[in-house]
């Protein structure tokens, strides 16, 4: 039993000075963060980079200092590194304990949300600042001011979407207009093309009535003349042949002399048989 006592009493006094080790080395490292922020905030004005340093190392020895974050956060701030300034801000008001803390870091998040022309949140910004502190009036005028800032803000974005509207719209205007001289177009492609293939269908009906001549070039109306009469074909009597004017052939001139012969003889053939029977016959024409 006194054995039990004496662990256990040993062992409360290793916690306890465990305890005491471990607090003495978290304050020692909160000094010596404090001391590194007191060595940026002396720098800043004269160098941003070694204050920067100072700063980042209070940030290694207690990364939750609030302090550290936030300077650290104004002096990126005053060199126009927003997104850095706005991280570092944002840090500060996680950690911070106290009203005061809260507001000065949501102030400033205001203050870096407003030069990043984001308005909207720049107010609701404001508006946690000064649920932390309500008396001040550099936050209210702020809040008043990001106020005006979102509405023109909301007026330019719906002023824009009209505008995209309005250019929206014109251009399917312009689409149909387009599209419906395309289509004028097509239709009279169209037609020219319904023209082109008449006349060209206009052309091969007649190649094909060319084509429909006979091998002695003889046209189809001759053709269809074949096995009617001769004073039949298309439909018209045809008319004896005209005598033709000028030279004859010698093979004409022979039938002419052979026919004048044979009727000659004829002729003198009657009057021999008129003589035998004793009657006179006229030579002469009646008048």
């Amino acid at each position: 039993m006194k054995r039990l006592l004496l662990l256990l009493l040993t062992l409360c006094v290793s916690v306890s000075f465990a305890q005491d080790k471990k607090d003495k080395e978290q304050l020692l490292a909160l000094k010596k963060a404090n001391n590194y922020v007191y060595q940026g905030n002396k720098l800043i004005e004269d160098d941003f980079i070694s204050s920067e340093m100072a700063y980042r190392k209070a940030l290694s020895e207690n990364n939750n200092s609030v302090e550290a974050q936030y300077n650290l956060g104004n002096a990126y701030y005053q060199e126009g590194n927003f997104e850095e300034a706005l991280y570092r801000h944002q840090k500060a008001a996680t950690n911070a304990k106290t009203k005061a803390e809260k507001h000065k870091a949501f102030h400033n998040i205001g203050n870096i949300l407003m030069q990043n022309k984001k308005c909207r949140e720049a107010v609701e910004a404001f508006k946690s600042a000064l649920r932390n502190d309500p008396t001040d009036d550099e936050t209210r005028y702020n809040l008043a001011l990001a106020k005006d800032c979102a509405k023109d803000e909301q007026e330019n974005k719906d002023q824009n979407q009209d505008d995209k509207n309005n250019e929206q719209e014109k251009d399917n205007e312009n689409q149909e207009d387009k599209d419906d001289k395309n289509k004028e177009n097509d239709d009279k492609e169209g037609d020219n093309k319904n023209d082109k293939e008449n006349e060209d269908k206009g052309e091969e009906k007649d190649k094909e009535g060319d084509k429909d001549e006979d091998k002695d070039g003889k046209p189809n109306d001759e053709k269809d003349d074949k096995g009617k009469p001769e004073d039949q074909k298309d439909g018209k009597e045809k008319s004896p042949p005209k005598p033709q004017q000028g030279k004859m052939s010698p093979q004409q001139i022979k039938n002419l002399l052979e026919a004048m012969n044979n009727q000659e003889q004829k002729v003198q053939e009657k009057m021999n048989a008129e003589k035998q029977k004793g009657i006179k016959v006229k030579t002469d024409k009646d008048w």
